[in-house]
């Protein structure tokens, strides 16, 4: 009897010997274990609105993003006719909007328009746009030969993180890519937390063109916004961001914050400033 009591008492010492040991090399390894990640944020999302905490300060842009499923025949003719009443509301001073960018998709759901509209003044603005819009018979015109060329739309309004880039035009030739990531309901702070340090390891290729979050139509949606000079330049690119020290404890960090993401690669339209 003596003896087995010691036996298990030899096992259970051995036991904790070695967890104690594993659990020191998980704390001691890789971003210095869960108590970094759980201390290292910066921002507190129980004191304001997350769109309060992660936006910018200083400018009160707010964006609309539109999704245009179009008729395969119909592409072409839609192009011509997005292209030529953007061009009249861009160069319109009497309407506070202006076109960031209008793309394609090449890889990704097909056969589809994607546009990136920016409010200089927020809802204010949009509010005002939208009045006058209601009133442009020309424009009611151009909504009503538009319905005949597409399957289904939709839309989102975003704010821009207050750490990215602010999108300005740019010469071409260049592919976009559009990585989507759809988060976590609650988990938008830990997202621009994690990416406020990361946002700087993806800037040597001036690759950064901007990134944003929905306000209003699917929420806990992150848009990022990315320019290449081709397929292979956006391999290039993305590759050496894991040699830089950091980029890997991001992506280990933010990962668990995702549901589901895709990615669209886009050719801008000839009208597009972002080209």
């Amino acid at each position: 009897m003596a003896t087995t009591v010691w036996s298990k008492g030899q096992m259970l010492f051995g036991y904790s010997s070695r967890l104690h040991r594993a659990t020191r090399r998980f704390s001691e390894s890789g971003d210095k274990g869960w108590f970094r990640s759980v201390f290292a944020h910066k921002l507190d999302a129980r004191k304001d609105a997350h769109s309060n905490l992660l936006s910018k300060k200083e400018t009160s842009n707010l964006y609309k993003i539109q999704f245009h499923n179009v008729k395969p025949e119909c592409m072409e003719a839609y192009n011509s006719l997005e292209a030529e009443v953007q061009t009249r509301l861009h160069q319109n001073q009497d309407y506070p909007c202006e076109v960031v960018g209008s793309w394609n998709t090449w890889y990704g759901e097909q056969d589809q328009a994607v546009h990136l509209w920016r409010y200089r003044g927020g809802y204010p603005a949009l509010t005002e746009c939208l009045k006058k819009l209601n009133n442009d018979k020309a424009y009611f015109e151009f909504r009503k030969e538009r319905a005949k060329m597409l399957i289904s739309r939709r839309n989102q309004l975003l704010l821009e993180f207050s750490f990215w880039n602010e999108p300005v035009p740019r010469p071409g030739p260049n592919i976009y890519e559009m990585r989507t990531y759809f988060l976590k309901p609650g988990t938008m702070i830990e997202w621009g937390n994690h990416w406020a340090r990361a946002i700087m390891h993806r800037q040597e290729n001036n690759e950064a063109i901007g990134g944003f979050f929905s306000q209003i139509g699917d929420l806990y949606v992150v848009h990022h916004l990315w320019a290449y000079e081709s397929l292979q330049s956006r391999e290039d690119t993305r590759s050496s961001a894991w040699l830089k020290d950091g980029w890997d404890a991001n992506v280990y960090y933010t990962v668990p914050l995702i549901r589901s993401m895709e990615s669209r690669i886009m050719i801008p339209t000839k009208s597009s400033p972002l080209q």
